[in-house]
């Protein structure tokens, strides 16, 4: 698994934050997305994806 986040797009809402804080955090100055972990363990592959999912702006992409 490979993410990319688009922090161009990212709104803040902070849903993946709060989903898998080990993968995403979020700026203090504006809440913009963090990527902490682009390729994280297969433990956290199904909260990823759910991640991605939730995203209200889809700044989150997932690659197998």
């Amino acid at each position: 698994m490979k993410i990319t986040v688009d922090e161009d797009k990212c709104c803040g809402a902070g849903q993946c934050v709060l989903l898998a804080p080990d993968v995403f955090d979020q700026s203090e100055d504006d809440g913009i997305v963090i990527l902490l972990d682009a390729a994280p363990p297969e433990a956290l592959h199904a909260i990823v994806n759910e991640a991605a999912a939730v995203c209200p702006a889809g700044a989150i992409e997932v690659n197998a």
